[in-house]
């Protein structure tokens, strides 16, 4: 195995998921200023890149249990349905994000609830300006995709101040528990399952809600952590599109792709007989299949745990090249090049 390099604490900051967690819990629990839960009649949430994540977390983990619609907003502008009845989440671990920033600008002007969650920057000066609620996270603590628990939790904890997610911070308790317990054992199966990975393209797919953002978490970070590329869909949506991609060239497609299912104990009885159908149509056309299986104690722990063994398995990928997951120049070149500057 290479030598391991990690100028940025990726591997740390990932294994720190637990302590973040029950941190978000402690920053939000004493949050003044929220509106009551007759006052609003729907949820947006404003996220790009990790922040943008975290609102599909928590649409996929809050959404089946809130009495009200939650919708993920990641652009430049919010909804035009946006009033005075929207709790508006802005999400941005800088806090100078200008997605997020000119779209929580629009829509407080529209009259949306803001409660900004950020490291500080423009969001924050603004969320000062509106007297809006705001839960501090420090953007030095962590990458921001190693630090998904503070901008997904705390939501989920004001959701449930509100009277919107009953529960939730129970739910997250299960989760700090469930990544403990796995963070014990998770270094050699990652490693394993790196090796069999390493010299293909993965495909991870997952089931329903929970699986398919799990998987697209999984795919993220292969991404990112181990510059490589991976792909993710989910059941039942990918037996309606994307099987049909694999119906030829199979000598050519087990030489390049393998699959990763994930698993859960969330999955619609349809989604468990798509799984079958779906591994048995893809056994001929990649080189190998492997499964990943959620443990704990409902939804939120589940989910969790399947996106912490995806994070180390990414970081498992990147130390057996000698790559170091921290450092994402072609992201940095990009943003860049959308801020006018030279690269």
């Amino acid at each position: 195995m290479s030598e391991r390099v990690d100028t940025l604490g990726m591997w740390p900051a990932v294994n720190r998921l637990p302590e973040q967690m029950l941190d978000a819990l402690d920053r939000t629990k004493d949050l003044t200023g929220l509106p009551n839960r007759t006052e609003i009649s729907n949820v947006l949430v404003l996220g790009m890149g990790p922040g943008g994540f975290a609102g599909d977390l928590l649409a996929v983990t809050a959404g089946p249990f809130m009495p009200l619609p939650i919708v993920v907003v990641k652009s430049y502008q919010p909804p035009s349905y946006v009033d005075e009845q929207t709790l508006v989440f802005a999400l941005s671990a800088s806090g100078d994000t200008p997605e997020i920033v000119q779209a929580a600008a629009q829509a407080a002007g529209a009259g949306g609830r803001v409660v900004a969650v950020t490291g500080g920057g423009q969001l924050a000066q603004m969320a000062a300006d509106w007297d809006a609620p705001l839960v501090e996270v420090d953007p030095m603590l962590y990458p921001p995709r190693a630090g998904l628990s503070v901008l997904t939790v705390a939501p989920m904890i004001i959701l449930e101040q509100m009277g919107l997610f009953p529960g939730a911070t129970q739910w997250v308790r299960h989760a700090v528990n469930q990544i403990r317990s796995r963070r014990d054992a998770a270094r050699k199966p990652a490693a394993d399952l790196a090796r069999h990975l390493a010299g293909t393209v993965p495909l991870i797919y997952g089931g329903g809600g929970l699986g398919s953002v799990a998987a697209r978490h999984w795919k993220n970070m292969i991404n990112t952590s181990a510059k490589a590329p991976a792909f993710s869909a989910g059941v039942p949506d990918l037996l309606h599109n994307e099987i049909a991609g694999w119906g030829q060239h199979g000598d050519l497609t087990r030489q390049v792709f393998s699959m990763v299912v994930l698993r859960h104990e969330h999955e619609h009885p349809e989604v468990m007989r798509g799984f079958e159908i779906l591994i048995d149509l893809m056994d001929e056309v990649v080189g190998t299949v492997h499964t990943v299986e959620a443990s704990g104690e409902g939804p939120v722990a589940q989910i969790f745990d399947l996106m912490y063994q995806g994070s180390i398995t990414a970081l498992e990928m990147a130390a057996a090249v000698g790559l170091d997951p921290g450092p994402v120049p072609a992201i940095m070149a990009a943003r860049q090049v959308l801020a006018g500057r030279p690269q």
